[in-house]
């Protein structure tokens, strides 16, 4: 008897592994339909069934059935020229063409997150980011304007998840002035998957809110379709919708790119931009067996990710501003083509137990429209707030802001956005407010790193490299009007009234 040979062993593993993945699907299956039964109501059982049931058990299935397979690194090229068009090459939009092309045009916001990761509480579009104005205030404020200067009827479309959805309700009542007719619909609500036994999470749909999760923002696609939202948008003649973060301040309607998308007849465009050293996790455009596709980290097989790290081979990335035709997000959902869209498992840990939650990405799905291509755009459309490094940048004197939009201050000697990076003691918003005694100068800074227990007066100029350290039991306090230019400050210091 001959000894079983590699490839036997391989396919004898693939087997094994499918007839545990079919069983798999079939014990998750009986386990939705558990929590399907705890819906007392008829329609509303078979609501769940059929939006949440459904797309939660195909979400399951498709990562089982990728689950072994990784991206080929050397099927991976640098897209084509004609992928990445330079935003300089394209051709202006004049003002009349803008006023056409916003009669056809809807924008929405991906409003699902929460502000958790800097300390607040609620949607994180209610944060407020400058002058007491939060970020649906200056969206909002962008949407108004916009329809003023172009006659134009734009509405502004919120995608929440369960998370903001009553919030969000609540914040949009003071939008009484007019110039914006919104549309809302929420992403969908999946049940978290214990990652020992591969069953949801949740027992009924009455469970902790905990064990519920919204499925990345590639759930847009299916989310507008089920919601009516898309064929509402069709119906009152819109061709076109622009898709950004709520909380990307850069991310404003940009006629020149419409008009662009128009004329080359593309169903998707994606907006990215030139990669720094600080971008190094962002997702990435690449041609992948001769079609354009989105490369995230959490694809890129482990030994590979220095690689995909590096600015030299992989030079731009995806800000997730996005150009899409509403009436090929209606074919593509019809014809059935996001089955294939990446999946990305993230871990999480909730009440001690460990889970995974199945995300897909919006930018992922460009691989499923025609004439799909990238725009390197400059960095200036990629203002997002993740953190309180970034807020500090935006509340800084760095910007001014005009109907809602941010303008970078004309006496910055260069476009580039100086790296800021604040310690743990400014992680939540309170703790960073209560750091800093008002507005920051720095329109000359190149990069700012605090760590410790540091505050900044007020009136304070930073330039160049500057370094504040304060270690353990030590206090710095920066005085009211200190100019640092190319310092590092260590120690103690604190300055007292007598």
């Amino acid at each position: 008897m001959s000894a079983p040979t590699g490839d036997n062993l391989r396919q004898t593993s693939h087997d094994y592994y499918n007839l545990q993945a079919t069983a798999a699907k079939a014990t998750y299956g009986k386990a939705l339909a558990e929590i399907a039964n705890s819906i007392k109501d008829d329609k509303e059982r078979a609501k769940w069934t059929n939006e949440t049931g459904r797309g939660a058990q195909a979400l399951f299935d498709r990562y089982l059935d990728t689950k072994q397979s990784t991206v080929r690194w050397d099927a991976i090229e640098p897209p084509d020229a004609g992928l990445i068009k330079p935003m300089a090459t394209l051709s202006h939009c004049s003002d009349d063409e803008a006023k056409e092309l916003a009669k056809k045009l809807a924008v929405l916001k991906l409003n699902g997150g929460l502000g958790t990761s800097m300390g607040c509480v609620g949607p994180k579009s209610a944060i407020e980011v400058r002058s007491g104005e939060t970020f649906l205030d200056l969206t909002v404020k962008q949407i108004q304007h916009l329809n003023k200067t172009t006659g134009g009827d734009v509405p502004l479309v919120l995608m929440n998840s369960f998370n903001t959805h009553e919030d969000t309700a609540k914040l949009l009542e003071k939008y009484n002035l007019g110039g914006v007719n919104f549309l809302t619909f929420n992403q969908s609500k999946f049940p978290r998957i214990v990652k020992d036994s591969l069953l949801p999470f949740p027992k009924s749909t009455t469970g902790d809110i905990e064990e519920w999760y919204p499925p990345g923002h590639g759930d847009i696609y299916h989310a507008i379709y089920n919601s009516g939202v898309l064929d509402t948008l069709i119906g009152q003649g819109k061709e076109f919708l622009f898709v950004s973060n709520v909380d990307n301040l850069g991310g404003t309607v940009q006629f020149d790119i419409l008009k662009h998308m128009k004329e080359s007849e593309a169903e998707y465009i994606m907006e990215v931009t030139d990669k720094t050293r600080a971008d190094i996790k962002g997702g990435t455009l690449i041609k992948y067996f001769g079609q354009i596709k989105l490369l995230e980290v959490a694809q890129v097989p482990k030994q590979h990710v220095p690689e995909f790290q590096s600015i030299k081979k992989f030079k731009i990335f995806n800000t997730n501003n996005l150009w899409i035709n509403l009436k090929a997000i209606k074919r593509v959902i019809d014809e059935n083509l996001l089955k294939n869209i990446d999946i990305i498992a993230n871990p999480k840990v909730v009440r001690g137990t460990s889970v995974i939650q199945l995300e897909t990405a919006a930018g992922a799905a460009i691989e499923f429209f025609r004439k799909a291509h990238g725009i390197n755009v400059p960095r200036n459309r990629f203002l997002p707030v993740k953190s309180t490094s970034d807020l500090f940048i935006i509340q800084s004197d760095l910007y001014a802001t005009q109907h809602g939009s941010l303008i970078m201050n004309p006496n910055r000697p260069f476009p580039s956005v100086p790296i800021v990076k604040l310690g743990l003691k400014f992680k939540n918003v309170s703790d960073y407010q209560s750091r800093l005694g008002g507005k920051v100068n720095i329109i000359e800074l190149d990069q700012l790193t605090i760590s410790g227990d540091v505050t900044l007066g007020r009136d304070v100029v930073l330039k160049g490299t500057v370094i504040i350290v304060a270690n353990d039991g030590c206090r710095i306090d920066i005085p009211n009007g200190s100019v640092l230019e190319d310092k590092v400050v260590t120690g103690n210091l604190r300055v007292l009234d007598h």
